[in-house]
């Protein structure tokens, strides 16, 4: 597999200035959640002000948590993918959640005001919620933006990783989110529940980084 060329080159400038994708390295206690372990619970402000609760969506189908942000080129290119997939399966009772849990001191194109302009410009069709004790990222092992979830209707862990196998979506040969995302609502076990996610590293507060 490729790797996308314009992000990685963002990524290598960013990193030298100190900025998106260098950072504090992942909490040593923060395992990524286990294939078929339930989903940690969580009730976060959303970029919107309202409180959102994973109990919120006990009706949908299944759920799609994506740890991701503003400030990580990786984040950004599969931003338009993951709303595109937010409509494509909101009609088939899929929920979407999007969650930034870097440190906006770290990376101040992350603030609040900043998610919710975003939020607002491209009429996200999912709520777009704020960790800002990076606990729900510490419960869910999330490395990286962006890094995806997916919880079948027993909200059991039936996917983790990446989105599909490449930034530049002309290129992509391997559509890992939604196929995992049809064969959970086929009700049969997801034939690779595990890739690896790709992208900047979540940008940990000083007193949680290993």
């Amino acid at each position: 597999m490729s790797r996308p060329f314009l992000p990685v080159i963002a990524c290598l400038l960013f990193a030298l200035a100190g900025s998106a994708c260098a950072g504090p390295e992942q909490p040593a206690t923060a395992a990524e959640l286990a294939i078929g372990a339930e989903a940690p619970q969580f009730k976060l402000k959303g970029a919107d002000g309202a409180m959102h609760a994973l109990a919120d969506y006990k009706d949908a189908k299944a759920v799609v948590v994506v740890f991701t942000c503003l400030s990580c080129p990786f984040a950004r290119a599969y931003e338009e993918r993951t709303i595109a997939l937010a409509r494509d399966y909101a009609d088939r009772g899929v929920q979407v959640v999007a969650i930034m849990s870097n440190d906006p001191t770290i990376v101040p194109a992350d603030a609040p005001d900043k998610l919710k302009a975003r939020a607002e410009e491209m009429k996200y069709p999912f709520p777009y919620l704020i960790d800002e004790t990076q606990a729900v990222a510490t419960a869910f092992g999330a490395k990286v933006t962006p890094h995806v979830f997916l919880f079948g209707p027993d909200r059991k862990l039936a996917y983790r990783g990446r989105i599909d196998d490449e930034t530049d979506p002309t290129k992509v040969t391997t559509h890992d989110l939604r196929g995992a995302l049809d064969q959970v609502l086929a009700g049969v076990a997801v034939a690779t529940a595990s890739t690896k996610a790709f992208g900047c590293t979540i940008k940990w507060k000083k007193d949680k980084a290993s």
